[in-house]
Order: structure tokens, then C-alpha cells, then sequence
């Protein structure tokens, strides 16, 4: 039989210390009982020190004092039920339904933290996932099973990008197979949470979305649950359900402020920054449930956005993460202040295992002389357009000139799409060949004979 507690040692932001307790676990959860109003908080262990434990309450721990307070432990890990029924729901950051509708009811309970995956049975990521926009179809491509975040900075249009892959992103043309999105938002203000809800309903993809929210005045031990809860339902559904799952989350950067501020609440030694130590380890423990199994048919792509403080790549959570993921797409401030969206930067972006996900058979047998034609002679751009800062425009040579307008075009046509705007990838291969048409035959260099004589359009060739 669990005791029941009386008494609060210590109330320090989101946490409780309470003594003398015997008999509970790591992660164990804990329901807070108000003696006054009876409302019922709910926390979790996450220490334990002879006989004192600190709890982390996910509710406003304000109004818990030593005497009016009735502490149970409920002798269980914090599960979230789980089943098909999660599709075209909305959840807090704890798993409860504020969409107004019923709560989930399944025999079936996943513990928040994951199952660990042993790895000799992942499968190595294959195919790509389409997200209707050219600048990372085609240059950055996303493949089922990767771990690949999106680097952003403040004021830039992360969320609106976020919201439009939500909206298009399919497997690919005439893929039968299940796909669903899971979509975290962290820490987000309530016309955030709005404008996501409104753009999904609009599109009419919401009946194939699972959504949790974190509001920013939400209590900060919620934020760290949030993530955790999502990746369970995702892992459900791709590995239980053998769907493909696509998980957009957003943003990284509020969940490691939750650690940070929780941490220096623990009295915790700081690491960079003023960063718990732990905190490559706990990036690590998210991002790597994402991936796919030999033994099972489903997916976790992972696409974490987070935004760069100070547009600061060499900041901790942006350089944690990219040892942990493979690849970035990062945004640009200089194209978003040009009024290019999405503002993708293409040069400092890329896609580690977009090499093994296209191609014949994935996408089209040109797709990887394409882009690295696309990213060659954009390299090439910023070399010309450098040169001319110095010399002026009018004193460039002919190809470079022609270097320059390929540019001008790149970003105003390739780059820039519309927020409504969906491209198939072969609509966005087909049209960076029609760009580099605007490039001498002989700067094609990283185009075979075979597929310039195929794709290249006559009237320019």
C-alpha cells in the first residue's frame, strides 16, 4: 500500500523537495493534492538522495505550501495511452486532450521516455519524404528515417515553414503506403498555436495530425514532458501501426531553456552557457528515437526546428545538435530581409543521406547531378558577386554575367515559392534545369552528356 505525505520540505519553482520517503523510483509519478480547493497537480521523481526526493510538478506550483499539501505516489512511470484515436487530436504538453474532445481511452499505455532501440536493428534510412518546397526537395532532401533540423534565428519565418511541410509533405508520387505528422509546439504563444490550427483545418490535413502544445505561459516542467509525449505517439503509430511518421517540432531552443532554468533550479553545476552538462545527452535521447527498424515496416522522420540565438550557429543547442543529427537546413536572414521565402540559405545547408534516398527508383536519375550542379554554380554566384562589389558589374566578363542572372533567377524562382505554393520534385528538378539553361553549356560540368542532351531545354541549349 503507497503512503500518503503531509508535509513539503521546500517549494523552488517547478520543484518539490519533500524527506523522510521510502519505497518510490526514478520517473515514478506523483499526484499533488491541494488540502484547501482539492485540485489535483500532477509531478514525477527526478531525484532521489537517501530519503529526500525532488519532484517535478508539471501544473503552477503556486499555492503549495508545508502544511496544506497531501503528497501520493502513485507507484507508476508517466504513461501516455495510446491508439489510432490520437490521429486529428490536439493535446497538451502532458498528453491531455484541449481540443475539446473526449480523452483518449486504449488497453495500450507507452511510457514518455521510449523504448530503447537496440542498434544493430535499425535499418539503414531510405527513400525521401516530399515537402513541396525546391529549396529542400531538391538541394536538402529529407529522407524517411532521418534526423534533420531546420536552424533558424528570431522574427524569421520558422513557424510559417513549419506549418506549410505539415501541410504538403506526402511520401512521394503514387506511395500507397500510411503517413501521418506528429507536431510539437514548445513553448509557443497563443496566436502561434492558432495560426498552426487554422493552417492546418484550412488544408484539410488535421484528421492526419497528431498535435501537442506547450504555451509559453505554460509551466516550464511541462515543456520537458511535451517532446517526449509526442515521440511516444509517434513511435506508436510507426512501430506499433507501421505507418510512416513525420515529426515537426518546434521550438528545440524553448525546451532547452526548460532545462536550464529547471537545472539551476536543482542547483546543478552550469556547463556552457549556463547549460546543464547533461544536456548533449538528453538532445541525444530525442533525437535518437527517431529511424526505422528491420524489424518493422514504419518510420520516425525527425525534423526539429530551433531557433539560433543571436543567429549564432556555434551556439550550444545549434552545435549539440548538429553532432547528434544529419545535417541542417538553415535559414537565411539576408534572403528573409530580401522578402524571399521560404528564406533557405542553400550553401551552409545540407542532407547527410540525401545521396542514399534519391535517385532512379526514389525520385529521378538526374536528381544528384542536379543539385550538385544547383549548389556549384550558386557557389560560384557568391564568388561573382563579390568580384563585383570590387570591380563594379559592368566590368565582369561575359560568364560571369551570366553567373549573376543565374543567381537573380536561383533565388527569385527556385528559392522564393509561395506559402500556399506546393512543387512535386519533378517540377522542381525540371525547373532547375531551366535555370541552369541560363549557364553556358561548357560551366556544366557536373552534368553528364547523357542528361544534358536529355533535360537540358533545346531552345537554350
Amino acid at each position: 500500500m503507497k503512503k500518503e505525505y503531509l508535509r513539503i520540505d521546500k517549494v523552488v519553482g517547478p520543484l518539490i523537495e519533500i524527506s523522510d520517503v521510502d519505497d518510490v523510483f526514478y520517473g515514478e509519478v506523483v499526484n499533488i493534492v491541494d488540502a484547501e480547493s482539492g485540485n489535483i497537480k500532477k509531478g514525477k521523481v527526478i531525484k532521489i538522495e537517501e530519503d529526500k526526493v525532488t519532484i517535478q510538478v508539471f501544473q503552477n506550483t503556486s499555492g503549495l505550501a508545508a502544511g496544506n499539501s497531501v503528497i501520493k505516489f502513485t507507484g507508476q512511470a508517466f504513461n501516455l495511452p495510446v491508439s489510432l484515436d490520437l490521429q486529428g487530436r490536439i493535446f497538451n504538453g502532458i498528453g491531455e486532450p484541449i481540443d475539446d474532445g473526449a480523452d483518449v481511452f486504449s488497453e495500450i499505455e507507452a511510457n514518455i521516455n521510449g523504448r530503447p532501440i537496440n542498434p544493430m536493428s535499425r535499418e539503414y534510412p531510405r527513400n525521401f519524404i516530399q515537402t513541396g518546397i525546391s529549396s529542400i526537395d531538391t538541394l536538402a532532401t529529407l529522407i524517411r528515417g532521418q534526423k534533420l533540423p531546420i536552424f533558424s534565428g528570431n522574427g524569421l519565418p520558422h513557424n510559417e515553414l513549419a506549418a506549410q511541410i505539415v501541410r504538403q509533405a506526402r511520401l512521394g508520387e503514387g506511395v500507397k503506403e500510411d503517413f501521418a505528422i506528429v507536431f510539437a509546439a514548445i513553448g509557443v504563444k497563443h496566436d502561434d498555436e492558432k495560426f498552426f490550427r487554422k493552417s492546418f483545418d484550412e488544408a484539410n490535413v488535421m484528421d492526419r495530425v497528431v498535435m501537442f502544445v506547450n504555451y509559453a505561459d505554460d509551466p516550464i516542467a511541462e515543456r520537458i514532458t511535451t517532446p517526449r509525449c509526442a515521440l511516444t505517439a509517434a513511435e506508436y503509430l510507426a512501430f506499433e501501426k507501421n505507418m510512416h511518421i513525420l515529426v515537426v517540432m518546434t521550438d528545440i531552443t524553448s525546451y532547452c531553456e526548460a532545462l536550464r532554468e529547471i537545472s539551476s533550479a536543482r542547483e546543478e553545476v552550469p556547463s556552457r552557457k549556463g547549460y546543464p552538462g547533461y544536456m548533449y545527452s538528453d538532445l541525444a535521447a530525442l533525437y535518437e528515437r527517431a529511424g526505422m527498424l528491420s524489424s518493422q515496416e514504419g518510420s520516425i522522420t525527425f525534423l526539429p526546428i530551433l531557433t539560433m540565438p543571436n543567429d549564432d550557429i556555434t551556439h550550444p543547442i545549434p552545435d549539440l545538435t548538429g553532432y547528434i543529427t544529419e545535417g541542417q537546413i538553415v535559414m537565411g536572414r539576408d534572403l528573409f530581409q530580401r522578402s524571399l521565402y521560404p528564406p533557405v540559405s542553400v550553401l551552409p545547408s545540407l542532407s547527410r543521406l540525401m545521396k542514399d534516398g534519391i535517385g532512379e527508383g526514389y525520385t529521378r536519375g538526374d536528381h544528384a547531378e542536379v543539385a550538385n550542379q544547383l549548389f556549384a554554380s550558386y557557389s560560384k554566384v557568391q564568388e561573382v558577386r563579390d568580384l563585383s562589389q570590387i570591380i563594379g558589374e559592368e566590368d565582369l566578363s561575359d560568364t560571369d554575367k551570366q553567373y549573376m542572372a543565374f543567381g537573380r533567377e536561383f533565388e527569385a524562382r527556385f528559392i522564393n515559392q509561395g506559402f500556399d505554393e506546393s512543387r512535386t520534385i519533378m517540377e522542381s528538378l525540371n525547373l532547375g534545369w531551366e535555370l541552369l539553361s541560363l549557364l553556358p553549356v561548357s560551366e556544366l560540368d557536373r552534368l553528364s552528356p547523357e542528361n544534358i542532351e536529355k533535360y537540358l531545354p533545346e531552345e537554350i541549349e
